[in-house]
Parts: structure tokens; sequence; C-alpha cells
């Protein structure tokens, strides 16, 4: 059953005490908690939590932890208070598939999430092959939709917010020419390409089109290419790490084209790096923001009074904290049908409900193994990420 043999909506009542309350409601507290004569439900996540996405990969975990904290302050899901199990991947895919495994066949979960287009691709055969439903909750690659019948994303995918980027730039700000410099690796290839196509097919032309490597933290051949071609804007697919690097080694060669990326560019923190460097920048971001969500903005003031600081990724923030939720509606589901939580009756869940109004990214569609989503842009204006235009 998909998504449009059905009008079930599943929508979340959040607890009075949920996202108003600030440090009621820290992280310090325990959120690992029994209910009265039955286990904690376990949710397993795979997250970098050291290694270059470090910086990410802890904010998402926070972020789960706040939504885990909320869900178990109003009971927790089919009565159970819930225990998150987060694995470190560094963004590896062996240490992925090391997480998968043990959710797997240590923890015997029916489902589990994870991000970081590598990773997902290299868990993705376990999770077929053991039959668990696998939730992508912060990649990208296109080439997720099509990793088998257990692998589903809630977090739109490169062909959402990259051909309305593309097309943006070339149509409505008008650039006929441009430069693409991407990640060598799963995350890099698939984007760049469709970055490549969709602005062309606008009517524009890619002058330059170079890819580097993930470890590389010298760019100087590469953009020296990118300068003689002299493009009128430049589109840079990278991550945390190396997007900032590029970005000031362009810089300091005196290229000084407005610069588009996606959202994993939406950080803070690079613009603090980056400085004067930043203007102009223009990022995606896949879920709303505190002027199109109030829920957003009450998240954003309990992070900031637990964590003395803005996270990094505030939208990807916004979908971990939305998967408890998720993860409720699917048990809620299964429970209903007096059926045992397996990887096939939760899948079934999943394509059951179809449609799914979360706290913090909105509405989510499920469209076979995509979501849909508006694209919310934002640009660097004096220091600071504000509203550009919402596709």
């Amino acid at each position: 059953m998909g998504p449009k043999e059905t009008a079930m909506i599943y929508r979340p009542l959040l607890p009075r005490r949920a996202l108003l309350t600030g440090a009621a409601a820290s992280l310090a507290a325990p959120f690992v908690v029994r209910a009265q004569g039955k286990e904690p439900l376990k949710i397993g996540s795979a997250l970098p939590l050291t290694g270059s996405q470090a910086g990410y990969g802890n904010d998402f975990a926070t972020g789960w932890r706040m939504g885990v904290a909320d869900v178990n302050a109003a009971g927790g899901i089919v009565g159970r208070q819930i225990e998150l199990i987060t694995l470190d991947t560094q963004a590896e895919p062996q240490l992925g598939i090391n997480a998968a495994n043990r959710f797997i066949g240590v923890e015997k979960l029916p489902m589990f999430y994870t991000a970081w287009s590598a990773v997902v691709k290299a868990q993705a055969p376990i999770a077929n092959r053991e039959k668990v439903l696998m939730i992508n909750d912060g990649a990208n690659s296109p080439e997720i939709a099509t990793l088998g019948d257990y692998v589903y994303t809630a977090f739109p995918l490169a062909e959402v917010d990259i051909v309305k980027l593309a097309k943006y730039v070339c149509t409505t700000l008008g650039k006929k020419t441009a430069a693409v410099l991407y990640i060598n690796n799963d995350t890099g290839i698939e984007a760049a390409k469709l970055y490549r196509d969709t602005f062309t097919v606008a009517g524009g032309k890619i002058v330059a089109f170079e890819a580097y490597d993930p470890k590389a933290t010298e760019f100087t051949g590469m953009l020296l290419k990118a300068r003689a071609a002299n493009p009128e804007i430049v589109h840079i697919h990278g991550l945390t790490a190396d997007t900032p690097q590029v970005i000031a080694q362009m810089r300091q060669l005196g290229m000084t084209q407005r610069i588009t990326s996606y959202s994993a560019a939406y950080n803070p923190k690079l613009v603090q790096q980056l400085g004067p460097a930043a203007e102009g920048l223009i990022v995606t971001s896949l879920a709303p923001g505190v002027n199109d969500n109030p829920n957003v903005g009450k998240l954003l003031d309990r992070w900031k009074a637990e964590q003395g600081r803005v996270p990094n990724g505030l939208p990807y923030v916004q979908y971990q904290y939305d998967m408890v939720y998720l993860t409720k509606a699917l048990y809620e589901y299964v429970d209903k049908k007096n059926q045992p939580a397996t990887g096939d009756t939760l899948r079934d869940a999943l394509l059951s409900i179809g449609t799914f109004e979360l706290p913090m990214t909105g509405k989510m569609v499920l469209d076979g193994h995509r979501v849909n989503k508006p694209v919310y842009l934002l640009t660097v204006e004096k220091g600071s990420f504000v509203p550009l235009a919402t596709l």
C-alpha cells in the first residue's frame, strides 16, 4: 500500500511541557527510564560522534535526545519509555556496517536510523538481507531511493533542493555560467551532476566541473581552473570540514563570485570561521525556520539555554527530533493492529500511514522511497543567515 491509497495522517500531540521547558527538560536528566513492568523501547541511531563530521553528528544526537525526553515525558511509546542507542560511525562505511550489525544482531532492533550517504549505502545490504527497516534522516544522495525494499528516507534527497537551487540561480538570479566544485564521494558526485544537468537545461552553461579528494586540504589547482573559466557563480557541494577550506582558498585566489551550497553549509561555525568571505553565500534548508513554525523557535531557545550556543545544522537537528515522533507513529500503528514490531510490520506501517505531521519539520509525505518538501533558501548578510526565498 502506498501513500496515495490512504487518507491516514499522523499528527503528534505535544505534551504541555514539551519545547516550553528549559532547564527542567535538561539533557543532563536521565532519559532512559523503565516504565512500570515494561522494558524500554530501544531506538537506534548511527551517527558520526567522532572524526571530521562530529560537530554535526553530536548535534544530531542532541536533537534525538531532546525528542526522546519529550516523548518520554508524555508517556513514551505504547506505554514504554524510550532508550536511545547512538553508535559512532565517524561517517565511515565500515563503522556504519559495524553499527548496523550491532543494532540487528546484538540489540535485536526491528528498525534503526542512519545518515551520511556513504554510510547509508554500506548499511543497506544488511538491512535488506535481515529485513530490518532502515530510515535515512540526514543523507542526500539520490541513490538512497534505489537501495532496496527495507531502505527508506525521511530526509529529502538532493533531487529536491539541488534541482530547485540550480533553477533559481539560472532563472531568478540570472546567472548563466557556473562552476561546480564537489567532493568526490557519495555525497558530492550525484548531487553535482544534478546541479550541472539542471542548470544546463534551465539555459545556463557549466564552465568548470571539478572534483576533489575527500581527504584534501589544498584546493589551489582545482580553483585555478575554475578561476580561469570565469564563472558568474560557484556551487560547492562538500562536507562540513572541507567546504570552509574551499571557500577560504577561493577568496585568497581573488575569486569574488557568489557561492551556492546545500544544507551542510547552513552552519554558524562556517560563517564565524570565514568572516567576510562568507558574505552572499546561499544555502538550502529542507526544514521550516523560526518564522515558519513556532515550534522551531521554542526548540532553538531551549537548545541555547541548555547548550549555550545555536546548533550546527539546525534543519538536520529538526529532523532528528522528529524521528522520535515518526517512530512513535509506526509503533502505535502496529500496536493497534496487535502485531509484533518487526521490520515488515513497521515498514507496512510507514507505507500505510504515508503522511505524517511532525512537530519540527511539518508535513512529510512518503512517495515510494522518496519524500518531497519545500526548499528554503538562506543567504549570509552581515555575518548571519537570513531568509532569501522559499521554493
